[in-house]
């Protein structure tokens, strides 16, 4: 029961912190279109609109986990292939190998997998990595003893690593360390 009523609370910190976030972001977009302010504050505004974008993720991925937690995770599920559900807009994060269709929350596991591939690379201090896709079972490699802890979600210091290994294991699927390499087997 407690842990459903902080479930929740997080829930409604994360609705609440949208309002003034919204705000934040909105007069940051608007100084920077403008294109009126020097290129130092410029600068500053486009920092500070990023860091809004960022901010709403992160807000994103709390609400997700807190739905989680609380058994209130309602998944959107589609056709998708795993090698499109492995696909990351950053360029370095290669796919490859053989897809398969699955029925799964595309925009999730998407989003998982990305966050996956997005810790290995700052934690592993790496230039790229890459997904290797067989069907259902991806292995992103490389993956160094250094960074492996947090891209498993078994340390705490990043919340996209932790919050992907709970969607992907609400959605049936398995996170584990195979060698030098992290293995997500999708549900």
């Amino acid at each position: 029961m407690a842990d459903e009523r902080f479930a929740r609370l997080v829930t409604v910190a994360c609705h609440d912190l949208r309002t003034p976030l919204a705000t934040i972001n909105g007069v940051a977009k608007m100084l920077v279109r403008q294109g009126t302010l020097a290129e130092p504050e410029a600068r500053l505004a486009g920092l500070a609109d990023a860091a809004a974008v960022e901010m709403a993720s992160l807000l994103d991925q709390l609400g997700l986990a807190a739905r989680i937690a609380a058994g209130r995770f309602e998944p959107q599920r589609r056709d998708a292939d795993t090698l499109e559900l492995a696909s990351s807009p950053d360029e370095r994060v290669a796919v490859v190998g053989a897809g398969e269709t699955v029925c799964t929350d595309v925009d999730a596991v998407s989003g998982a997998l990305d966050g996956l591939a997005l810790a290995a690379l700052r934690h592993g201090l790496l230039a790229e990595v890459t997904w290797t896709v067989t069907g259902r079972t991806l292995l992103l490699a490389p993956l160094p003893e250094h960074a492996a802890a947090v891209v498993l979600g078994s340390s705490a210091r990043e919340l996209g690593p932790l919050v992907a290994r709970m969607v992907l294991e609400a959605l049936g699927g398995t996170v584990a360390l195979e060698g030098e390499a992290l293995r997500v087997t999708l549900g």
